[in-house]
């Protein structure tokens, strides 16, 4: 099979880690050829040149570094790009009419999945940006599916687990327990499944282990959406 040659911007290293090593450990199925996957390129600006930017709600200067990142895979032959990272997706219409290449936008896939598996009403889970940004709600809608975030001193504490362990790569007790709870509460409010909207959540979360609750691996499904593209 030929694959066309997937481009990913990179923003924090863990989520765009797992983007990557699930395009190129699951595309085999697909192809039908053990080891196979697509021709895959990375480009990503320094982390902290991207905190400056979305701490100050700079999403112009967020763009900017994501166009810049699309540029450079366009000169080196990505066909179409994708980001794992949900929050710097608030910049999108600010560049995607510039950019040299199509994008796949990782709410709209997960959106989709949703919709898949009948979820009705979706606990959304990121960094206090994405939770309480426009990325989500809008595709959600469209979609047909309700979402709930959590209060604002669980949004401030989960923020501080994205930051403080998981973009670092680690993974604590105390972490895995409070997103636990956060959800145990969202489910008691009618929510039937969890969107893993932060690329690093999936490092924490277990599916069926951590609860039965459907899990969006967002990081996975944009992937998985790349695999096809890349397929198609």
């Amino acid at each position: 099979m030929k694959f066309k040659h997937i481009g990913i911007v990179g923003c924090s290293a863990p989520g765009a880690a797992l983007c990557y090593q699930t395009v190129c450990t699951e595309a085999a199925a697909l192809a039908g050829e053990k080891y196979a996957h697509p021709e895959v390129s990375m480009h990503t600006h320094p982390f902290s040149d991207y905190m400056r930017f979305v701490e100050a709600g700079d999403w112009e200067g967020v763009a900017d570094l994501m166009l810049s990142s699309a540029e450079k895979l366009a000169r080196i032959g990505a066909d179409f790009l994708i980001t794992p990272d949900n929050t710097i997706h608030q910049s999108f219409g600010l560049f995607r009419g510039r950019s040299p290449l199509p994008w796949l936008h990782i709410a709209e896939e997960v959106a989709a999945e949703a919709g898949r598996l009948n979820c009705r009403r979706v606990a959304l889970l990121g960094t206090k940006f994405l939770m309480e940004g426009p990325v989500y709600p809008a595709r959600f809608a469209a979609a047909g599916i309700e979402h709930l975030i959590p209060e604002e001193d669980e949004r401030k504490r989960i923020n501080r687990f994205i930051f403080d362990e998981l973009v670092e790569g680690r993974v604590t007790p105390q972490a895995r327990e409070y997103f636990l709870k956060v959800i145990a509460r969202l489910r008691g409010e009618g929510c039937d499944a969890v969107g893993m909207c932060c690329t690093e959540i999936p490092l924490l979360l277990r599916p069926r282990t951590d609860t039965d609750l459907p899990l969006l691996d967002s990081t996975r499904i944009l992937a998985r959406a790349a695999i096809k593209r890349a397929a198609a």
